[in-house]
Formats: C-alpha cells, structure tokens, sequence
C-alpha cells in the first residue's frame, strides 16, 4: 500500500493551466466514480481551490502513473502539458504536505486560514460518496488536529490575510480613498465574504453584489447593506462599478471584453480595476488587453502576498515542528496496521489450540478421569503448545551464533 499526494499549485504551474485541471461542483462526483471504478485508487480525497488541484489517494505500489494518466484524460489535457508542473509525495511525504497545506504553510497567503475549510469540505464530499475508509480517514483527521495545533500553538494567523484581503489591499494602492469607490462583486461564496467584510472595513461608497442564484446574493446583500442582481443583469450594472472582484465556480468567463468595452463607453473611458480570483477565470483574459481596464488574476497578487510571509515566518517554524510532531505520530499508527493481521493470527493460533485441549480435558473428565490429572496434562500440553515457537526461535538463533536475533526473541518473549 502506498499513499501518494498528485497536485498542481500556484508554485508550479499558472492559472491557464490550473483552470485546465480544475474540478467543479458538477464534475466532482463523475470523477470520484470514475477514480474509483477504474480500480485506480482504493481510497481518494480530491481538493480542488483556486491554487491548487491536488489528490490525495491510497493505491498498490508501482501505481502512480495511473493516476497522472486519470487527471490527463479526465480533464481531456495533454501530459507534455503536466509533466513539468505536478508534483508528487509518497507515504510520510504526503502525510507531511497534506498538514503543511492544512496548516497554511503552502498558500498562496501564507497562514490563511480559507484553505482548512476548503480541505474539510473536500473529505466531506469524499466520505459523502464512499470514497474514503481507514487509512484516509485517519489521515485526515490527524491532518484537522495538526491545522488547529497550528492556530492556537502559532502565532500563523495573526493579523489574518487572504487572498481577498491581498484583493482589497491592491484595490487600495489603485484608489487612494474606497470610501468613493462603487465596487461590484460576482459571486457569494466564502472567498467573497471575505472580500466583503474587507471592503466593509474600507467603508467603500456602494456594494453590489451579483450570483448565479439571487438568493445567496441577498443573504449577502442583507449582511453588508448591498443591492444584489443575477449574473445576467451584470451588463446592466456594470458601468456604476468602479472595481470588480469575482470569484464563482462558473466553467467559462461571466465577462467578456466586449462587455467591458461598452461598459467604459458609458463611463467615458473612466477606468476600472478588476480582479479576478476564480480558477476558472471569470474574466476574459483579452479584457486586460484595453486602455481603461486594469485586470489582475491570483497570479498577480504575489507581491503583496510575499510581505505577509516575511512577518509570519517565525510562527511559519513553530507550525513546522508541530507538523513534524503530527506527522510521525501518524507514521507510527500506520506502520502498527502491518502487525494487526500477525496478531491475530497469532491470537487465533493460540485460541485454537486453547479450545482444543480444552475439549479434550473436558471430555476426559466427562469420561471419569481423575481430576488432578486431567489438569496437569492440560497445563502442561497447553504450555509446550505454546512455547514451541520460541523454543525452536531460541535454538536457530543459538545454533547459528546469532547474538542480536538471540537477544530480540527474549525480549520477546519475555526473558529480558
């Protein structure tokens, strides 16, 4: 058996690739019944945010490749295309990424805390589809307990930050007062909660809010006092909107370049600052590509992501050692399974033997045989039964000068 982590990130391959290996809400269960019915992976947690797709499965040794060849032909990319750009942890190695992902030590944002949500959820529906037994399961509740060691132990999310806070931070450098700023967001999911409750704190001038489903528009809109819409009246709005952020699940772009383009028309070519934080992009790439409108994607926040590192990167050591800790304790438990089946059968053996000599005492005395004497014999075939095995361990190791097998079977046994 062999655990392995397959995963493409932020740090190794771009948006246009990312957005390629994506999973969404209506592809998830295909692929775990796919995954699964191919024989491919016993058991099978997928993440999928937007920085990272990553599987983490157990499968039999000598596997791997059949799961890089899966991601190909699910997601219908070439694998010249991944070859260079995913990466992959075997058994401890993977146990160890996993917690520094749940941990925030391998965001985008070091420390945020957005992505432990992201991975319960993603166990969740793996449970929720049958997909996960022991083996993940233990490992990812080890995982949930070294993330929240982390939290309270570190100092990792102080001072949080997110993608949404860098999202909101950029908006500030390009606007000196949000406070005159209208600000459209698309989308209502946690990530733009987020975004809201920044731009709240900034006291922008107007909030919109626009979703696939107008209901969860309005729950946000109730919260942070902002008018709602559905994605098709977007072209209606747009123009009042002086920033956009967007973040949705959506497999193709919700704007287009021409959409923006009338937009600035009726805006008089008063610029717009856009960002795009979904993977799928939500904005059409082309759309960077006018004189008044200024898009950036995840990929362009790390500037002000790598001054957050700097400051947490004391606590960033601390939230290492506990996973080292979390880590080997999880280690051990696994290498524990490889003598549950040597146990039991060793118990069985004896029960065996136990319950055979035990019928045979029992029809002895049932047969008038003196009682002392049935239970001598019984106590002495029982002990020669079970000292044999030793016995013979003893002698091989004796016969054959072996000093350091000798000392092992009497610590086994009992004698050292």
């Amino acid at each position: 058996m062999t655990l392995l982590a397959l995963g493409i990130n932020h740090n190794t391959a771009p948006v246009s690739l990312r957005e390629k290996v994506a999973f969404s809400p209506d592809n998830i269960e295909e692929a775990f019944a796919s995954i699964t019915a191919e024989g491919i992976a016993s058991e099978v947690v997928i993440v999928s945010t937007c920085n990272r797709t990553e599987i983490y499965c157990k499968i039999e040794q000598g596997e791997p490749e059949r799961v890089t060849q899966w991601l190909v032909d699910f997601h219908q990319v070439k694998i010249d295309e991944l070859a260079t750009c995913t990466y992959r942890h075997y058994d401890t190695d993977a146990v160890r990424h996993l917690m520094r992902v749940a941990g925030g030590l391998d965001s985008l944002v070091l420390g945020e805390p957005q992505i432990l949500g992201q991975i319960k959820q993603a166990f969740a529906k793996a449970k929720q589809l049958n997909a996960v037994a022991q083996t993940l399961d233990k490992l990812f509740q080890k995982t949930f307990t070294a993330a929240k060691r982390v939290r309270t132990e570190t100092e990792i999310g102080a001072n949080a930050v997110s993608v949404a806070f860098a999202a909101v931070s950029l908006s500030k450098h390009i606007f000196d007062d949000l406070s005159k700023t209208r600000v459209l967001l698309i989308g209502a999911g946690e990530t733009i909660d987020l975004v809201a409750t920044h731009l709240s704190d900034q006291n922008v001038c107007e909030m919109m809010v626009a979703n696939r489903t107008l209901s969860r528009a309005e729950v946000l809109g109730d919260k942070f006092g902002a008018s709602t819409m559905t994605l098709e009246e977007i072209p209606q709005h747009l123009h009042n909107a002086d920033i956009v952020i967007s973040s949705t699940a959506s497999p193709l772009p919700i704007i287009g370049k021409g959409m923006i383009e009338s937009a600035l028309k009726l805006r008089k070519q008063k610029p717009i600052f856009l960002v795009d934080i979904a993977v799928p992009r939500d904005i059409e790439e082309e759309v960077g590509e006018l004189g008044n409108a200024y898009l950036y994607t995840v990929d362009d926040l790390q500037g002000i992501i790598e001054q957050n590192k700097e400051a947490r990167q004391d606590a960033a050591e601390q939230a290492e050692q506990i996973i080292t800790e979390e880590t080997q304790l999880f280690a051990e438990w696994a290498a524990s399974l490889s003598s549950v089946d040597s146990i039991k059968e060793y118990r069985n053996a004896a029960m065996a033997e136990k319950e055979l000599l035990l019928e045979r005492a029992i029809a002895a005395l049932q047969n008038g045989t003196d009682n002392e004497r049935v239970l001598t014999e019984l106590a002495n075939k029982l002990t020669n039964k079970l000292i044999h095995a030793p016995t013979q361990a003893l002698v091989s190791a004796g016969k054959r000068n072996q000093d350091d097998e000798l000392l092992l079977v009497r610590r086994v046994i009992g004698l050292d």
